[in-house]
């Protein structure tokens, strides 16, 4: 049987995908292709062996404040760095937390979106 090898890419709407691209280029620090969409190697040092699919409960709280059926989460190689550029750009931390297998932290973009920041645990 046929099955499926990983995630493809990540799609979604916007009310100004220009404008929110640029966001990401310029906040987060994403390389965009002259197309719009920015391609996310798999084999970047430091990226996590997995990329985690999970389906969440519809009344979950996890994506608050965000409206949206879906968040993101991003694997990041500095977790404090990172915070720390998102700051100095004026971003607001929605929170940061800690877990045996790996260090968080939340913001929303200018769509309302959740992203989630993940730094895996060192192995």
């Amino acid at each position: 049987m046929a099955r499926i090898t990983g995630i493809g890419g990540i799609f979604f709407k916007s009310p100004n995908p220009k404008a929110l691209g640029a966001w990401y280029r310029d906040v987060l620090g994403i390389s965009l292709e002259d197309f719009g969409a920015a391609m996310l190697a798999y084999d970047v040092p430091g990226h996590p062996e997995a990329v985690v699919w999970t389906p969440f409960a519809a009344d979950t709280k996890y994506f608050e404040p965000s409206t949206r059926e879906f968040m993101v989460n991003f694997a990041v190689d500095d977790l404090d760095a990172m915070v720390a550029a998102l700051e100095a750009k004026g971003v607001t931390i929605l929170g940061r937390q800690d877990e045996t297998y790996g260090r968080f932290a939340w913001i929303v973009d200018p769509d309302g979106t959740k992203l989630e920041l993940w730094q895996p645990a060192a192995e």
